[in-house]
């Protein structure tokens, strides 16, 4: 029971907020955007979103001036391309920078980081491609990100079209597979703080497979120095392999993940050094928008000389 009580307390205590906008998030939502984009031209289509936060995020917020994380993502994204008027920009990329700019008018095509305010979370992203025939299943188990989900979901107006739980999403998605439409994308982003996530995510992802083996999954997971988030991909190609499904996997490094020590002998680390996205049954297109967008995103993110991306798929 005392294990409970801890996991359940790490589960509360982790906001997304502090973290909107980082280069984890830039990755994410360009690949997600990449997705919607591609599935929602056919018949009707289910998005889940296991963990979905608030779904969208004031940069200018104490949450996101105390972490900084957005310095390093979208806001060093912006300055890059502010700097470099008439830059030719990857069109993953360029449908990203869009989609901000209908958030932030003052943002535009100037790409003035100055200009972001609001930055858009997962569902918000999702709620963009919702037409009558899709529908959008958010959970979110933290109670105020669920209350700030649930308002800013209701103040788009999207009816029956969008349903919010406040639930564990792991739990929540065995009973929605399949769906009706015999057609879903399901998100899978949860924090991490917990090491039992990513034993979750496989278990997870296994019996989707099993239950749905054609629906497309997107999973992102952060590359740290931990043996779980290094063995998390290659479980997830193991059980697509298994499965006969194709898979894709787009990594993002932007720094180096060695130890730092501040001057006065304390030793700190230096945060997020990289992450990935994991898809399994992704549209032909992704790989191609990826592989024109994420070296780009490397010259753009990269802060040292580790800086660097990796792209590959099988079948």
């Amino acid at each position: 029971m005392a294990y409970a009580a801890v996991s359940i307390a790490a589960m509360f205590s982790y906001r997304h907020a502090f973290h909107a906008g980082n280069h984890a998030d830039v990755l994410k939502h360009i690949t997600l955007l990449a997705l919607l984009k591609y599935l929602t031209q056919k018949e009707a289509l289910t998005v889940i979103d296991t963990h979905a936060g608030a779904g969208l995020y004031r940069l200018d917020s104490d949450h996101s001036h105390t972490s900084g994380e957005a310095q390093e993502g979208v806001l060093r994204l912006s300055a890059a391309l502010h700097d470099k008027p008439g830059a030719e920009v990857a069109p993953a990329i360029a449908g990203y920078l869009d989609l901000l700019a209908g958030l932030n008018p003052d943002f535009g095509a100037s790409h003035d980081p100055a200009a972001l305010r609001v930055y858009p979370g997962s569902p918000f992203i999702a709620s963009q491609f919702l037409a009558g025939r899709h529908k959008l299943k958010l959970f979110e188990l933290h109670p105020t990100d669920f209350r700030a989900l649930s308002g800013n979901i209701g103040q788009l107006e999207l009816g029956r079209g969008a349903a919010c739980a406040m639930q564990d999403g792991f739990e929540a998605l065995r009973p929605l597979l399949p769906p009706p439409s015999r057609r879903a994308l399901v998100i899978c982003d949860p924090s991490y703080e917990m090491k039992t996530d990513y034993g979750r995510v496989s278990a997870v992802i296994g019996d989707a497979l099993k239950r749905f083996p054609t629906g497309t999954y997107a999973i992102w997971y952060p590359l740290i120095p931990r043996p779980e988030a290094h063995d998390l991909p290659k479980k997830l190609k193991t059980l697509a392999s298994r499965a006969g499904r194709a898979w894709l996997d787009a990594t993002l490094t932007v720094k180096g993940s060695k130890l730092h020590k501040t001057v006065d002998g304390e030793t700190l680390r230096p945060g997020l050094p990289a992450s990935g996205m994991f898809v399994i049954n992704p549209p032909y297109t992704l790989h191609g928008e990826l592989k024109a967008a994420l070296p780009q995103l490397e010259q753009w993110l990269g802060q040292d000389h580790n800086a660097a991306h990796c792209l590959s798929q099988g079948s």
